[in-house]
């Protein structure tokens, strides 16, 4: 009979037991972009892994406590989950009012019944998430309280999923970066203590989020806006066996605990770069545990000419004869590094760029509708401009539409990043830009002219070729004067005539050129307003000096 056996579980509850056991034992480090758009699949596929239903998850709200809007960030991390990774999250604190005063400020609310609960439900919750913020901040609180203890044992003997992104993702080594306080405080570069989480996998190193930052455009942001100059001394301080373990924004090191198998997924690559040499392990690499490590000792080094790169110039790729990639440190301003291919990153926005069919519009919708949820939303705003301009000059209403509603899409969904602003503001003033381009195509029509004009047009050309054969160019002269004045360019050339709209040019006290299909002076006047550097202000151009539209031939 069932239940008859006082000593056993009920039929079902054994299931149920090993049902919600995580079926994996995980470590995540995220380099940025962790509640962004271009995380997603990523995220999905941790969920996944987990093997259960209703995973039990946390984000530790500790290195964005201090601010003022934590409580907005934390609202927005928990959307993000529900509604594009379909987990739902509680927010925890995770601080300690043991933590030093002069670090971290103690928060109102906090207690040691707090501490207690929170360290028990760090160790057996299935999936631990702890993202922007600082790296300092946090670590002082950790460090104080169970967090730390907590964290580690999840790395050394636990199970399910522990994601580290951003700053989080800094504390993860035997040394952390201040950013905070050197980058915005103008502090000496230093390492600070880390939690040493990688320490327990044999992986001495300074883990450097956002490593291939290029927000700084002409100066120097990369290596979590140290830049160079500064990660190179704070290099010289690490000790002989430790390395820099720098993870590209949007890309994921996924460490397999069990299997001690480690995946690189997104956009950039994962660079271990000792006394200046770097080799990067693209987005696609598999390795083991052991792979790396040797790889952090330096005891598997590059081939020579592959590994070893000039800080100041470009290093060429190469096999680094452990089946990765070289790469030199560079002084570039535009992207901030050596190397421009990824191999395969799912850098569709690049891929893009170069595509000879990209003027296609049904081809490039196909293409960017595909990709866009990949791509960081500066790189959706360039290629929103680009598809726009593509559909617009081949008359595409359709695809114009679909490329202002995508942008508004992307927009929306990149507003719930609760890392740093990727520049809504300007993908809005782009969305403003193209709806009023996609106005006043609707005011002067999509149609081509010619077809409207054509039976009109073509039988005064041919009088006009009849009149120029039998030598009367006076009134030939005056068919052309008269379709010049309403606007249309006549030319001749060896396969015969030819006629178009001309280009018009505003009048001098205006000081601005349009071009006929693109008005964007005169909505200037009618009041319109473009931020400065609004792209596609100027995606026609200025009419060429000296072009008047009464010139033919």
């Amino acid at each position: 009979m069932l239940g008859a056996n006082p000593g056993a579980h009920p039929v079902g509850r054994a299931d149920q037991i090993v049902a919600h056991y995580p079926a994996c034992w995980m470590l995540a480090i995220i380099g940025s972009g962790e509640t962004s758009p271009t995380m997603v699949t990523v995220h999905r596929n941790l969920v996944s892994r987990l093997g259960l239903n209703n995973p039990q998850a946390i984000v530790l709200a500790t290195p964005y406590a201090f601010q003022e809007n934590a409580a907005d960030v934390s609202a927005r991390a928990q959307r993000y989950f529900a509604d594009s990774v379909g987990l739902q999250v509680r927010i925890a604190a995770g601080t300690s009012p043991h933590a030093d005063p002069g670090m971290a400020p103690p928060l109102t609310g906090e207690d040691e019944q707090d501490e207690a609960r929170q360290a028990a439900d760090i160790r057996t919750a299935d999936w631990v998430f702890a993202g922007p913020g600082s790296p300092s901040y946090a670590l002082a609180h950790w460090r104080a309280g169970p967090v730390a203890a907590g964290l580690r044992d999840r790395v050394l003997a636990g199970h399910g999923m522990t994601v580290l992104a951003s700053a989080a993702a800094a504390t993860a080594g035997q040394f952390t970066v201040p950013v905070y306080e050197i980058y915005k405080a103008g502090g000496a570069p230093r390492w600070l203590p880390g939690l040493d989480l990688l320490g327990t996998l044999g992986l001495n190193v300074a883990l450097i989020p956002h490593y291939d930052n290029a927000e700084g455009g002409r100066y120097d942001t990369r290596h979590c806006y140290l830049g160079m100059r500064r990660l190179a001394a704070m290099e010289r301080e690490l000790p002989a066996d430790a390395a820099v373990l720098g993870v590209d924004e949007h890309t994921a090191m996924l460490i397999d605990l069990r299997a001690e198998d480690i995946e690189i997924r997104g956009r950039g690559g994962v660079t271990v770069r000792r006394s200046g040499d770097s080799i990067v392990l693209p987005s696609g690499t598999r390795l083991s545990v052991a792979d790396l490590r040797d790889l952090v000792r330096g005891t598997r080094r590059a081939r020579e000419g592959a590994g070893a790169g000039d800080e100041d110039g470009a290093q060429p790729r190469g096999d680094t004869g452990c089946g990765y990639t070289g790469r030199g440190d560079t002084g570039r301003g535009d992207t901030g590094r050596g190397d421009t291919d990824y191999g395969d990153t799912g850098r569709g926005g690049d891929r893009f760029a170069a595509d000879g069919n990209a003027d296609e519009p049904a081809q490039w919708s196909a293409q960017w509708s595909a990709q866009w949820s990949a791509l960081p939303l500066p790189e959706i705003m360039l290629a929103a401009e680009r598809g726009f301009g593509a559909a617009a000059r081949t008359r595409d209403a359709d695809a114009m539409v679909g490329v202002i509603l995508e942008l508004e899409t992307a927009i929306t969904q990149w507003e719930a990043d609760t890392d740093e602003d990727q520049g809504t503001e300007q993908a809005r003033a782009l969305l403003r830009s193209l709806i009023g381009r996609l106005g006043r195509a609707a005011r002067d029509g999509l149609a081509d002219p010619r077809d409207r004009l054509r039976p009109v047009v073509e039988p005064l050309i041919a009088l006009r070729t009849t009149l120029r054969g039998e030598g009367n160019f006076a009134a030939a002269d005056a068919i052309r004067e008269a379709l010049a004045a309403t606007g249309l360019d006549v030319s001749d050339t060896p396969d015969g005539p030819r006629w178009q709209p001309t280009e018009t040019v505003l009048p001098a006290d205006q000081g601005i050129t349009s071009c006929s299909c693109c008005r964007v002076a005169s909505d200037r006047r009618a009041g319109a307003h473009y931020p400065e550097g609004t792209p596609g202000l100027a995606a026609c151009g200025p009419v060429a000096p000296g072009r008047e539209g009464n010139q033919g031939s």
